[in-house]
């Protein structure tokens, strides 16, 4: 603790108080004696309402005496002054002194830590992209920081979000974010630029115009809520994806669903598919469209897509390169009056130089296209305007940007697409109007269901209270009745004993639960709740939080 040149003065029968700030790092932990010039004694100690320290000079006796009682637990303890000691205090000490209540008022966060098409260069996401193969790798990940409880990952060719339970807002968006940087290799500076952060109401509203796609670069589009279901599919079983983002994420796919059965926003809603076609067909000559020929490389969903947007717009003939024919197979067999022809990656630089449109969508993350493969490709028609098109709808991109410098050559990628999702905008917008309803009702419920889940540690601890006192008591008797007594007479006793808890602690286990439906049933029950935790003296929000931290630190 630094003691100011002040302590020093003389000032003979006299008192002076003063109030030191300390930081969580250089708080007063213990009473400290250590002696003075001019025979004062120093009396330090806590404000109840924060962490600065009242500090008292009397000059009487020999020390000065720094007494120290949190409020948690209002304990003097006694300790030479060691610097060293001081900075070595456990994340645990610190919380219970200089943090405690700053760090516990509220209660545990959902956050989401954001890049998205809205706010982030493509050439970012898709180093910050992540494969569905790894989600649960990273969600093992995440959970493995201090301060994240339960985690989700939403990963798509528009966005790259992190969903988190959180049990401090700014250390687990601190900590996640250094987590993104260390696997993207992309700095914490850069990425705290283009981010966006959402906490709790915020963050849940969010997620459901996500499932609804107002917040997709086409409204209204579908591919998203696949994703989200993908989110949950993939999630089941992970140790990390928990009951609080689990749940907000199946609300997401109601929300979704209801938006789009109840308004009419995915009608004539296009995909980033059917956009990246539409751009295409933007930059050819318009006596080019049923002439041109197209390259789709990836048959996956999206370039599934695409292709089924190609023939609406009147195209009879293409090449897709895929790694499995009967992938290509299943499309032609759906799509029977147009001419799919099949080729291997080992065609795909031949396949491109017989094109005059190229399609990219896989899941490479490395790109598949570069200069040095583009520059000898031979020169396109000028019935195509006489530049070769590529259109890479791929996060990571699949089309290296150093292609863009070669002549003849357009490359466009999804940030591209506002050009084309701009028209028809307002209405859309109109209907959007309607969705923002449907999610505010549904936002309002889950935090309902939300709060309710409060009361789920304090039912636990009431019933293992009552259990303790209940198994105590029954062995006091028992063994007032001796040895002897039979197994029926224990059974009964047991019985009695167990019937007798039950009964008593209905009442309050039945004001303890809510179905969050009512606001009004719902803030009484959490008033409930904090009585009892104060009656029967259950564990403190401080012991829970203390309790997972340690839970954290002995993983490690």
């Amino acid at each position: 603790m630094a003691v100011s040149s002040g302590f020093a003065t003389t000032i003979p029968g006299a008192k002076m108080e003063t109030f030191l700030s300390l930081n969580s790092s250089s708080y007063c932990t213990s009473s400290v004696s250590f002696v003075l010039p001019q025979d004062m004694r120093v009396s330090c100690k806590p404000s109840r309402n924060n962490f600065r320290r009242r500090v008292s000079l009397n000059h009487k006796g020999g020390g000065v005496r720094c007494e120290v009682s949190t409020a948690s637990n209002d304990v003097a303890l006694a300790a030479e002054i060691d610097p060293a000691r001081v900075s070595s205090l456990s994340a645990l000490e610190q919380l219970k002194t200089s943090a405690a209540d700053r760090y516990t008022k509220e209660r545990a966060s959902i956050v989401v830590i954001g890049l998205s098409i809205h706010t982030t260069p493509v050439e970012m996401r898709e180093k910050l992209a992540i494969p569905e193969a790894e989600w649960p790798r990273a969600i093992g990940e995440l959970c493995g920081l201090n301060h994240i409880e339960e985690a989700a990952v939403l990963s798509t060719c528009n966005r790259m979000e992190i969903y988190v339970v959180a049990l401090s807002q700014h250390r687990g968006v601190k900590e996640v974010t250094e987590w993104m940087s260390k696997t993207s290799g992309i700095p914490v500076s850069e990425i705290c630029e283009h981010r966006f952060l959402l906490y709790n109401n915020d963050a849940t509203q969010h997620l459901f115009e996500v499932s609804a796609g107002l917040d997709s670069l086409v409204l209204g589009e579908g591919q998203i809520l696949a994703q989200v279901k993908q989110v949950v599919k993939v999630g089941q079983g992970v140790v990390g994806f928990g009951r609080n983002i689990s749940g907000l994420f199946k609300h997401a796919i109601t929300v979704g669903k209801r938006v789009r059965t109840e308004t009419n926003i995915a009608a004539g809603a296009v995909s980033v598919s059917s956009a990246a076609v539409e751009l295409a067909l933007m930059k050819l000559p318009e006596s080019s469209h049923s002439s041109a020929r197209m390259l789709v490389i990836g048959a996956g969903k999206m370039g599934k897509l695409v292709i089924k947007h190609l023939v609406a717009k009147g195209c009879t003939k293409m090449v897709v390169v895929n790694r499995s024919e009967d992938r290509v197979a299943a499309i032609r067999e759906e799509l029977k009056d147009v001419e799919i022809i099949h080729k291997p990656f080992s065609d795909m630089l031949t396949c491109a130089a017989e094109a005059d449109v190229v399609f990219t969508s896989t899941s490479s993350e490395t790109p598949l296209l570069l200069r040095d493969n583009v520059k000898d490709l031979p020169p396109v028609g000028s019935e195509v305007g006489g530049s070769r098109l590529f259109v890479d709808i791929s996060v990571p991109r699949n089309v290296g940007s150093c292609v863009s410098d070669l002549e003849n050559v357009r490359v466009y990628n999804v940030d591209d697409l506002k050009e084309v999702v701009a028209a028809n905008k307002e209405d859309r917008l109109r209907k959007a109007m309607e969705a923002q309803a449907i999610i505010n009702e549904e936002s309002k419920q889950f935090e309902a269901w939300r709060d309710s889940l409060e009361t789920v540690p304090t039912i636990k601890k009431l019933r293992a209270y009552a259990e303790r006192i209940r198994i105590a008591e029954l062995e006091k008797c028992l063994s007032k009745m001796g040895d002897d007594i039979s197994k029926k007479t224990r059974r009964a006793v047991d019985d009695l004993s167990r019937g007798i808890v039950n009964k008593l602690l209905h009442g309050p286990m039945q004001h303890l639960r809510c179905d969050g439906s009512d606001s009004r049933t719902l803030s009484e029950t959490l008033e409930n709740m904090h009585a009892l935790n104060r009656m029967f003296s259950l564990e403190t929000e401080v012991a829970v939080l203390e309790q997972k931290i340690r839970a954290k630190q002995n993983q490690k």
